[in-house]
């Protein structure tokens, strides 16, 4: 059940409260700093119909460290009562002592039939339990706004009435002054927006897809086959058009930025902008060539040709590389994209200076070319230079063979370059390899380095840690502990120290982000009175820490020097050994201010049980931002006694 409490049975003044769950808040109203260090058996929920002799029972079973279960009627914070079904669970440890007390809650007023009292008996019960005292703070609460309200009333109506004596003494009024919100046109597609940048990658694709085929049909149609290979391709060629031209559409009517960097709304600007950038290119590379081939008509080598303009729109993605350069394996996927796409290039040219070759001289005499070579090696050997040969297949795999060998390293010989035209290519071939491995390469290097930078940090600040260890000998226990908080804390915050990050930024951006980083802590209800400035100082003071299992976060005697908010994890409070509080996520610890300068010290050890997420802010900076905020200051010094889970001030238990 997750309505429960936890008391320490080894204290014999009261078994006092060391944890409850959250559902036994919601069961009940209290907050869990109201429930904490109280007595056990729940004096706090006891009303005009809770049975005496059932909690005369409930001290006898306590203090003989024994099971018990019993319908009981207790009353919630509000006032209202509820049956329940009390299960006591006393908890031993491996010597057989019990040390903790387990009260399981399980509301069963349903069952009993009693979701309803009595108008007249609840009033009763009200006006004698302590619940009527937040009847009253509610009345007080209400009266307070009411009065906040008439006062605004009536300080409207006297504006009111200002304005109306200055309009009938004809004085000029005062100009309004706002903020425009930009008009946007529905049909106005934003340059940054989702859609767009999915569109951007269609169209970059189809624009690879243009910049496969369209070489490859110019250089390798010219036979039968090669032209019903083309005409293959008809319908996807056609839809890639298709694609060009909707985006010719979208252009018209997409944002960009301007060079004052604001972003334009405005059609007319857009469409100015766009006809004396990227229209043209655009245009160009949309013309539907392919829609030839639907109405039959015959399609040259000088068709195919003209379809290269398309590879203008390679241009467009230069213009995008920049905004795509913080993505690093982005990059490198473009690169390569892009190497692999010269290469292809090369061997479609490779092919047409073989066939060239072949064409220019004497088809009995001349059989040099490396396409002569290569129909020997596959058996496909050429007759007069235009029948047999390989395969166009087999011809462009030796050609993308060669332009790959010869980019990326000097070629192994099985196709190489015979004629005088032929070596200039390869020339020219191995000094683009020479350029593509200083800037392709070289980019590739550097974005691998920068994948795996925060993998080579950690590497760096592990062997210094151990370097550290060694040097200075340190036990075997000690050196576990760094390592493991170490790793840790690296995979949490994987080594990002957020203090450095942003301590070049102004301040009004930290404290932005602060709040923001903060925003957990700052919504505790000690917090909800400040001011807006007020949190903004002190998200600038708070802190954040870590904790392994076995930790000690405190020790009894140390100087207190924060208070303490858990975000994630368990912690215990001990004193001599005997456990005094159970902390979770949401706990705040730590102690209240004192009125004089004196040194406040902790009267309790705060162990981690697990690993622990903590904020915490410094009790210097808390009472720095306190003195700028006096108005809040003597607020909070009233607020935090009841929102501090556990309070480690010394003597504060005395109080």
């Amino acid at each position: 059940d997750s309505n429960f409490i936890l008391a320490n049975a080894q204290v014999r003044c009261g078994f006092p409260i060391v944890y409850c769950s959250d559902g036994f808040c919601d069961l009940t109203g209290f907050a869990r700093t109201e429930v904490m260090q109280k007595n056990c058996s729940c004096r706090f929920l006891y009303g005009a119909e809770t049975s005496e002799p059932v909690l005369q029972r409930i001290e006898k079973v306590l203090d003989g460290r024994q099971e018990y279960q019993t319908e009981v009627c207790f009353y919630k914070k509000g006032g209202a009562a509820f049956w329940c079904l009390l299960d006591i669970m006393p908890i031993k440890n491996e010597k057989g002592e019990v040390v903790l007390f387990l009260f399981s809650f399980k509301d069963i007023t349903e069952s009993r039939g009693r979701n309803h009292l009595g108008d007249k008996k609840e009033e009763k019960q009200k006006s004698k339990r302590p619940g009527s005292k937040h009847l009253r703070a509610a009345r007080r609460q209400g009266r307070t706004v009411l009065h906040r309200l008439s006062s605004q009333f009536a300080r409207r109506d006297h504006g009111e009435m200002k304005i109306n004596r200055n309009v009938f003494e004809n004085k000029p009024s005062i100009p309004e002054y706002k903020v425009a919100s930009v008009q946007k046109s529905r049909f106005i597609l934003l340059h940054y927006s989702i859609f767009k940048a999915l569109w951007d990658w269609l169209i970059l694709l189809a624009t690879f897809y243009v910049a496969i085929t369209v070489p490859y049909h110019v250089c390798f149609t010219g036979t039968e086959d090669s032209l019903s290979a083309a005409r293959s391709t008809i319908v996807s060629d056609i839809a890639v058009e298709m694609l060009f031209i909707l985006d010719i559409i979208l252009n018209f009517r997409t944002t960009y930025v301007s060079q004052s960097g604001q972003v334009v709304y405005d059609p007319r600007s857009i469409c100015i902008h766009y006809v004396a950038t990227w229209f043209f290119v655009d245009l160009i590379a949309a013309l539907p060539f392919d829609l030839l081939y639907v109405f039959n008509v015959t399609v040259t080598s000088l068709v195919h040709l003209l379809k290269t303009v398309r590879l203008l729109r390679l241009l467009r993605l230069l213009q995008k590389l920049d905004r795509y350069s913080q993505y690093s394996a982005m990059v490198l996927t473009l690169l390569m994209s892009m190497f692999a796409l010269l290469a292809h290039w090369m061997a479609c040219i490779w092919y047409v200076i073989g066939r060239k070759e072949m064409e220019s001289n004497d088809p009995h005499t001349w059989d040099i070319g490396w396409l002569h070579e290569l129909g020997k090696r596959l058996e496909a050997p050429y007759i007069n230079n235009s029948v047999g040969g390989p395969s166009i297949r087999s011809a462009y795999i030796a050609s993308l063979y060669f332009t790959l060998s010869s980019l990326t390293s000097v070629g192994f010989g099985n196709v190489c370059a015979n004629t005088d035209t032929e070596k200039i290519f390869s020339i020219c071939t191995m000094l683009i390899g020479a350029l593509m491995h200083a800037v392709v390469f070289g980019n590739v290097t550097a974005i691998i380095q920068r994948m795996y930078s925060r993998r080579s940090l950690y590497h760096t600040r592990m062997k210094d840690l151990k370097d550290f260890i060694r040097v200075h000998r340190l036990p075997q226990q000690l050196k576990q502990r760094m390592l493991e908080y170490f790793q840790t804390t690296w995979s949490v915050n994987n080594g990002i120290d957020t203090n450095e990050l942003l301590h070049d930024f102004p301040d009004e951006l930290r404290a932005d982000v602060a709040m923001h980083l903060n925003k957990d802590i700052l919504q505790l209800p000690v917090f909800e009175t400040a001011s807006r400035g007020c949190l903004r100082s002190l998200s600038l003071h708070i802190k954040t820490s870590f904790c392994a299992p076995g930790e000690y976060l405190l020790r009894q005697g140390d100087a207190l020097q924060a208070n303490y908010f858990v975000c994630s994890g368990s912690l215990e409070v001990l004193k001599d050994d005997v456990v005094l509080a159970i902390l979770g996520k949401g706990d705040l610890i730590g102690a209240d201010l004192c009125s004089t300068d004196q040194v406040i010290k902790s009267n309790a050890d705060v162990k981690a049980l697990t690993y622990c997420d903590l904020q915490y802010i410094g009790l210097r900076g808390l009472c720095e931002v306190l003195q700028l905020y006096p108005e809040y200051a003597s607020k909070f010094t009233l607020d935090i006694h009841q929102d501090l889970t556990f309070n480690l001030r010394e003597g504060s238990e005395m109080e």
